[in-house]
Order: structure tokens, then C-alpha cells, then sequence
């Protein structure tokens, strides 16, 4: 009977502990933590919406027909009217650009430059370097129409129809630009494929027997 009353009123003792235990949270304050939790987690979500807001707005969706308005504005009868107009090829892409005095804006096919290269940091490197190299990629607009290729071979084309343009501007850009390689027109093309070969030069795999 000893033992018995002993170990009663040691399982007594720890259910009152375990119930001191399991009060204890309850009155420390455990429901704040998750308020604050989640007004912290509102903030960072309403902090990335504003976020993907401001960088879904510089987005031009619309402004197409407000860049061909814009266009047809500064370029009265059209590219062929103009005066400082170059042309420039690059495998199968044609680009004609004119060049006007402005601000550094580039419009190709009535849509913003990096826009339409896709934001690729080369193709836009290679239709600045003949602006740059002589410190006017600040000083002229640029409209550009292009057609055929792709647009890395467009991007090419492009550049050397500015460097042709700018030689209208002056007679004196021509070492520069030659200096830079920029007035050469690039003239390698895709090989044509050959009879009996799968392309240009790849064979079929040969077998003896």
C-alpha cells in the first residue's frame, strides 16, 4: 500500500507539472508571434507586388501605334526622303537606318531597340559601338527599318548602316570607323549543303562493309 500511495503521489506531481507546463504557454502571449508572423509576411508579399508592379509598368505594350505616330512625325515621306540614310546587310538581314539629331533613341520597326533585341547585351553593344566610337551615342535618333535573318544578324546589319549613315554626316568619320573595322561588310554566309552529304560538310558515317 505504500508503494502504491508513493507512486500516486508521484504521478500526481507530474501532472501537476505537465499542467504548469501546458499553462505556461498559455499565458505567455503565444497567438502574437504568428500575428506579428503574418502581418510580416503581408508586408513582404504587398512589398513584392509593388515590386513586380513597378517593373511590369516600363513594359511598352501599347505605344506601337504611338512609335509609328512618333516615326511618321519625324520622318516626313518616309526613309527614302531622308538625308543621312545608310544601309547595311549581314548574311540574309537588310537593315535601312536614318539618323537624326536627338537624344540617343533607338527605334527599330517602330519598337523600342531593347524591346525588340530582346534586352540582349551584345546585339545592343553592336548597334551602339559606331555611335560610341566617334561620342555621339547621345547626339543622333536612330530609326531603323529591318527585314530577313535573325536578330543577331540584324543587329549587325544595323550597325554597319549607321556607320554608312554617319559617313554623310561627315567624310571625316571614315578613319575612325575603318580604324574600328565597322565600314567592312562582314560577307560570310551559311554554306550550302552538298550531294550525298547530310550538310556543308558533315557525311554520312562510312562503313567498310
Amino acid at each position: 500500500m505504500a508503494l502504491s500511495v508513493s507512486s500516486l503521489a508521484s504521478s500526481l506531481s507530474s501532472l501537476s507539472f505537465s499542467s504548469q507546463i501546458s499553462r505556461n504557454p498559455n499565458t505567455i502571449s503565444i497567438p502574437q508571434p504568428p500575428k506579428t508572423l503574418t502581418i510580416s509576411l503581408s508586408s513582404k508579399t504587398t512589398r513584392s507586388l509593388s515590386v513586380a508592379a513597378t517593373v511590369a509598368a516600363p513594359v511598352e505594350a501599347e505605344p506601337v501605334e504611338n512609335l509609328k505616330k512618333y516615326v511618321k512625325s519625324r520622318l516626313p515621306g518616309g526613309f527614302a526622303a531622308q538625308t543621312i540614310i545608310g544601309t547595311g546587310r549581314r548574311k540574309c538581314a537588310i537593315a535601312r537606318v536614318v539618323l537624326q539629331e536627338g537624344t540617343g533613341k533607338f527605334i527599330i520597326n517602330y519598337r523600342d531597340a531593347k524591346e525588340y533585341l530582346q534586352g540582349n547585351p551584345l546585339w545592343l553593344q553592336y548597334i551602339k559601338v559606331p555611335l560610341v566610337t566617334l561620342g555621339y551615342e547621345a547626339s543622333y535618333n536612330v530609326f531603323v527599318k529591318a527585314h530577313g535573318g535573325g536578330l543577331s544578324g540584324q543587329a549587325q546589319a544595323i550597325s554597319l548602316g549607321i556607320a554608312r549613315a554617319l559617313l554623310k554626316v561627315s567624310a571625316d568619320h571614315r578613319s575612325p570607323l575603318k580604324k574600328e573595322g565597322l565600314l567592312t561588310r562582314d560577307s560570310r554566309v551559311v554554306e550550302r549543303k552538298k550531294v550525298g552529304l547530310k550538310k556543308a560538310r558533315k557525311a554520312p558515317q562510312f562503313s567498310k562493309r
